[in-house]
């Protein structure tokens, strides 16, 4: 413990106090760790305290105009964050207040600090620098960058909010060539001397970006994924997916606190730069345990040559950590699908409306995909996630477009993915989801899950989609533990996080999906889908007040969308308000003639009211329809009223659903 001295614009709040130079956090006088934007967003909230501060205020100050950024989800979960750290609640705040879908405001008192004030160094995290002693001698610093790149390059790659090395000894050049392409390598190894523990889990995190154009984010975030999907192919390793790793871009996080939010034995990190037709990638791997750096190389070739450059890269992880490859690993880690940056592009941006689970989102997906494939007509991953999109749009979830529009162009755009690859994990998924979803061939879509798993043991979408076959197969527990796999490999999506808040709620396991679901909201307040299953949870459970006061937020958020409408007039009619049940249901009937509404909405309406041969009636409709909702008869809680009644079980029976 030492002291030292606070500047004079310190602020306190309860036990808090809070440096706005320097932005570090006490409690106790204890320095608490804070990542960046979350201390941004409190340093914003002091200086306006007692006022709202907007979204938008906070996503201009936040993030400029020229990033790609989910910026609800990014905020949700930074402000989420800042609330874990002060042990404040959404629902009791003692600190900062939500104003629903407007901004937020800091209530509690805030006392000036004086200039001089004694206080402890010493940080509650126990972060420490890394002395020069404890590292290998022969640790290296980078190596000069070569004459035709930048010379911003020269700056340290390690993010300069982790612990960095000052000095040490000099990296060995070496020129080496790449297989038989002919590119230059400019590489630099570091050896630790003793051996590293087991590794058999990891996390690749965003690289960064040293290009002096901003507009190379989307070419380091490229680099990023193509080594996850690299290093993802190896069965004996787990590998957290793309989304819960890029919630760490410009974090403040040590690597350690990194790997344990992760829970992963290692961290792999680094940068990138391109200058022309050259790219330079250094990356650096880090066992969590020690903090040992393990190895560190750094390539340089020309830009046609970056995806053998992400296989070298790949290969020397693997060696380091000294995993067993099978010879069908070590074939698909020689793998490479060159793609153009400007169709990544699109690609990356398809994912990110698609992550969505919206009409809206859906369709701005479905374009950035076709610009992706009108860019390079063979990219099979921009054909995977265009079937993926057409899945979705026509599913039970979202239900806006009926499947006999969308269930042939999910086929063809599947199978055309896995003509172009036959070991892609992602075309082997959607063409999956389309036999589960449209196709109703239980077996083929159960193989072609399975096959996925096999060909990228660490893809969580295939665990998650496999969930939903077991669901309808009513091998519930089976289910649940599917999709607890695809969060382990994908924590922080908000996408798994709510598909696990459903599997709970249709395994019947109400207080546990409540719990889930009402983390996924904190996670991003505006995403519908928590707030509609919320709900429907609520109303198993017949907290009646509850379960419309979600249902009506999913119905503000979603403008009114017919599963929302439906899930309304449900809980309104099992409650006892008919009126207003019927009121719902005429307002869903008139929307049917607007917009393509399932018949099998129309068909848990007259259930909740008791109706139960108009139930019958809409049910059959929705299968006429191939409507996806009713793959899930066997489970669906809200279909419990018709389950004794014979038309139903020969409905179960012409599904070829297991009694």
């Amino acid at each position: 413990m030492k002291q030292s001295t606070l500047p004079a614009n310190s602020v306190r709040f309860g036990v808090y106090e809070f440096d706005l130079r320097s932005g570090e956090l006490r409690k106790h006088g204890i320095r608490i760790k804070l990542q960046e934007q979350p201390c941004q967003i409190l340093a914003i909230l002091l200086e306006h305290r007692g006022e709202m501060v907007t979204r938008e205020e906070l996503h201009r100050r936040l993030w400029p105009s020229d990033i790609f950024v989910d910026f609800d989800h990014s905020l949700n979960t930074a402000v989420m964050r800042l609330r874990e750290v002060l042990s404040d609640s959404s629902e009791n705040p003692r600190f900062i207040e939500t104003l629903p879908r407007r901004g937020y405001r800091f209530v509690a008192p805030v006392e000036e600090r004086p200039a001089s004030l004694t206080e402890t160094t010493q940080t509650q995290t126990g972060e420490v620098g890394v002395s020069q002693s404890a590292l290998p001698k022969d640790n290296p610093t980078l190596p000069p960058v070569s004459p035709e790149l930048p010379a911003t390059a020269a700056k340290a790659v390690r993010r300069v909010s982790r612990p960095m090395v000052m000095s040490g000894a000099v990296f060995l050049l070496g020129i080496i060539l790449a297989g038989g392409l002919g590119a230059r390598y400019l590489r630099k190894t570091s050896v630790v001397a003793a051996p590293a523990a087991q590794i058999t889990s990891l996390v690749v995190l965003p690289f960064e970006n040293l290009s002096a154009d901003k507009d190379q984010a989307y070419f380091a975030d490229g680099m990023t994924d193509e080594l996850i999907a690299h290093l993802a192919k190896i069965r004996s390793l787990r590998i957290i997916s793309r989304t819960s790793s890029m919630e760490y871009k410009g974090t403040h996080k040590t690597l350690s606190q990194i790997a344990r939010d992760l829970n992963v034995d290692a961290v792999v990190e680094g940068t990138v730069l391109r200058s022309g037709d050259r790219v330079r990638i250094t990356a650096e791997l880090v066992q969590a345990a020690t903090d040992r750096h393990l190895w560190a190389e750094s390539y340089e070739s020309q830009l046609g040559d970056i995806l053998t450059l992400q296989g070298h890269v790949a290969s020397a992880i693997v060696n380091e950590i000294r995993v067993k490859l099978t010879p069908e690993d070590q074939l698909r880690l020689a793998s490479t699908r060159p793609v153009s940056t400007q169709s990544y592009d699109n690609y990356l941006k398809g994912r990110y409306y698609w992550n969505k689970r919206s009409q809206e989102g859906l369709t701005k997906a479905i374009n950035y995909f076709r610009l992706a494939i009108e860019n390079d007509p063979n990219y099979a991953l921009a054909y995977a996630g265009l079937a993926d999109c057409y899945s979705i749009i026509g599913s039970a979830i979202v239900g806006t477009v009926p499947a006999a529009e969308v269930a042939p162009k999910a086929r063809a755009a599947a199978l055309k993915s896995l003509e172009l690859d036959n070991t892609l994990a992602e075309a082997h998924t959607s063409l999956a989801t389309v036999r589960f979803n449209y196709d109703w061939d239980w077996n083929a879509a159960a193989s072609g899950f399975r096959r996925a798993v096999e060909l990228n043991p660490s893809y969580a979408t295939a665990y998650q989609r496999n969930s939903l076959y077991l669901m309808s197969m009513g091998r519930t527990s089976e289910s649940v533990a599917e999709m607890n796999r695809a969060h382990d490999l994908d924590p922080l999506s908000i996408s798994m996080n709510f598909s696990l808040g459903w599997r709970l709620y249709m395994a019947r396991e109400y207080d546990q999906a409540i719990e889930q679901l009402q983390n996924t909201i904190d996670m991003d307040p505006s995403f519908v889908l928590p707030h509609l299953v919320l709900g429907q949870a609520y109303e198993q459970k017949k907290a009646f007040d509850q379960a419309t006061i979600e249902l009506r937020r999913a119905a503000d958020i979603s403008q009114n969308s017919p599963p929302v409408l439906a899930a309304l007039a449900r809980a309104y009619a099992v409650s006892g308000k008919t009126m207003e049940a019927r009121n719902l249901l005429d307002q869903l009937m008139e929307e049917s003639k607007k917009q393509y509404v399932s018949p099998f909405y129309v068909a848990i309406v007259y259930a909740g009211l008791g109706e139960n041969d108009k139930a019958m009636d809409w049910l059959e409709k929705a299968y006429g329809d191939h409507s996806n909702a009713i793959v899930f008869l066997k489970v669906d809680p809200e279909l419990d009223t018709l389950r004794s009644r014979p038309r139903f079980h020969e409905l179960q029976r012409r599904l070829r659903l297991p009694e």
